[in-house]
C-alpha cells in the first residue's frame, strides 16, 4: 500500500548496487540541516526506499532515501505500514490495555480452531466438498467450512505466534529478557576535558566504515538497520541479514564503539539459543515477509480468508437463528450493541489523539482515514443490521 499510494517511497535504480551510506547521510543533512536522525531502517523489500526516522523540533517524520542513488525522495508524517502496525499491535489504546486486548485473541483463535475440528466430524474428508444448487444458506455454510479447513495451518500459525507474543510481553520464563538483551555501553576511558563534549551528532559517524566493520564481524552479513549513537559512550547499533534463513534482521547484531569503530559485542544468528531463535522467526512467520513479495501475497489472501470466516460465521449464525425462531422477533444486537459502541468509541478517541498528538498528521490524512472508517461502518451496518432485519422479517 505504501508503494502504491506514496510515490516518494518507491526505490528505483540499479538493484544491488547500493549507494554509499555516507552519501545518503550527506543528502539527509543537506535537506534537513536542523534535524536529527533517530533511526535508519533499510527495508527488506528491494522496491522500497530506506526509511529514516527524522526528529525536528520534537516532531517526527519518516524520510525516504533511495538506497541505490542516495537521493532523498520525500517524507511523510505517517505511512500505511505504520498506521496498520499500530492498529494491529495495540488498537491505538495505550497503557498496555490495547496490547493485551489484541494478544488475548491468540488464545481465542486457537480455541476456536480446536473446537471447530472437534465438532466438525471427519473434516479431513471434506477438503474438496462444496455444496451448490441447494440455496444460498447451504452454499455459504459449505464455503465457510471449506475456507476454514484450508486455513487451518495458517490459523494455527497465527494463534501460536500470537500466544508467543503474549508470553514475550509478560516475560513468561524470561522470554523477553533473553530475547531482548540490553545495549552494551562503551567502557573505554574517554576524556571530556578542555571542552571536549560527550555528545555526538549522527553526522559525525563514518557510516561506510561502521557498515564495513559490522560486515567483517559477521561473515556473510548484509548490514541493514542502523541506530546512531547519541553520545561517545553510546554504541553504534547495526543489524542485518545473515546466513540463517527465516530470522529477522535483529537476529544479527553488531555494537560498535563510535570513536574507534571496534566491535564491542556481536550477536551472530548462527550462535543464538533456541528461545531467541524462536523469537526472531516469529515476526517473519506471522506477517509472511520472509519470502519477499510472493509470501506476502500468499499470507495476505489466506489472512483475508481467515478474517472472512468471522463475518460469514456471524451471518450464517444470525440467519439460522432468524429461520429457527419464526414466531419471535429477535433483537439483532441486544446489549452487545452498547458494549461494542462503547469499546469502539474508546478506540477512535485514542486513535485520533495519537494521530494528531504523536504523528501530527495533516487534515487531508485524517479525512482519508475517517472516510475509510465511514465506508467500513456503513458496509457493516448494511450487512449486519439492515440485511439481517430483512431476513428476520421474512422469516416471521
Amino acid at each position: 500500500m505504501d508503494w502504491l499510494f506514496i510515490s516518494e517511497i518507491r526505490a528505483t535504480g540499479n538493484l544491488g548496487n547500493w549507494a554509499a551510506r555516507n552519501t545518503i547521510v550527506e543528502n539527509f543533512k543537506k535537506n534537513y540541516p536542523n534535524a536529527s536522525m533517530d533511526f535508519w531502517l533499510r527495508t527488506d523489500e528491494p522496491y522500497l526506499c530506506d526509511i529514516i526516522y527524522k526528529s525536528d523540533s520534537g516532531e517526527r517524520s519518516y524520510v525516504f532515501a533511495n538506497p541505490y542513488t542516495g537521493k532523498i525522495q520525500g517524507e511523510a508524517k505517517l505511512t500505511f505500514q505504520r498506521f496498520f502496525r499500530d492498529l494491529h499491535y495495540f488498537l491505538f489504546i495505550p497503557f498496555q490495555i490495547g496490547h493485551f486486548t489484541v494478544l488475548i485473541f491468540g488464545f481465542l483463535l486457537l480455541l476456536s480452531l480446536i473446537t471447530a475440528l472437534v465438532f466438525y466430524k471427519t473434516w479431513w474428508r471434506k477438503l474438496f466438498e462444496l455444496h451448490t444448487g441447494k440455496g444460498a444458506l447451504v452454499f455459504f455454510r459449505s464455503l465457510h467450512r471449506l475456507i476454514g479447513l484450508w486455513s487451518v495451518p495458517f490459523t494455527l500459525l497465527f494463534s501460536i505466534t500470537g500466544i508467543w507474543y503474549f508470553m514475550e510481553r509478560t516475560n513468561i520464563a524470561g522470554i523477553s529478557t533473553i530475547s531482548n538483551p540490553k545495549k552494551p555501553r562503551v567502557t573505554t576511558a574517554v576524556s571530556f576535558e578542555n571542552g571536549d563534549s560527550e555528545d555526538m551528532d549522527f553526522s559525525d559517524i563514518d557510516y561506510n566504515r561502521a557498515v564495513a566493520e559490522a560486515e567483517r564481524a559477521i561473515p556473510g552479513l548484509r548490514a541493514g538497520d542502523i541506530l546512531p549513537p547519541k553520545s561517545k559512550t553510546d554504541v553504534i547499533y547495526i543489524s542485518g541479514e545473515g546466513k540463517v534463513p527465516l530470522v529477522r534482521q535483529r537476529a544479527n547484531r553488531v555494537y560498535l564503539d563510535p570513536t574507534t569503530y571496534k566491535p564491542i559485542k556481536v550477536q551472530d544468528a548462527r550462535d543464538i539459543g533456541t528461545t531467541m531463535y524462536i523469537n526472531d522467526i516469529a515476526d517473519p512467520l506471522h506477517f509472511g515477509y520472509w519470502g519477499g513479495l510472493v509470501t506476502k501475497i500468499i499470507w495476505f489472501f489466506l489472512g483475508l480468508g481467515i478474517s472472512s470466516l468471522v463475518l460469514s460465521g456471524i451471518w450464517i449464525r444470525a440467519k439460522r437463528k432468524a429461520t429457527q425462531r419464526k414466531a419471535k422477533k429477535q433483537s439483532v444486537m441486544g446489549i452487545w450493541h452498547y458494549i461494542n459502541w462503547g469499546v469502539c468509541s474508546i478506540f477512535w478517541f485514542f486513535m485520533y489523539y495519537i494521530l494528531i498528538d504523536r504523528y501530527r498528521v495533516s487534515g487531508s490524512a485524517l479525512l482519508v482515514i475517517t472516510a475509510g472508517w465511514i465506508i467500513f461502518l456503513a458496509t457493516a451496518y448494511y450487512l449486519f443490521v439492515i440485511r439481517l432485519k430483512r431476513v428476520i422479517a421474512s422469516a416471521i
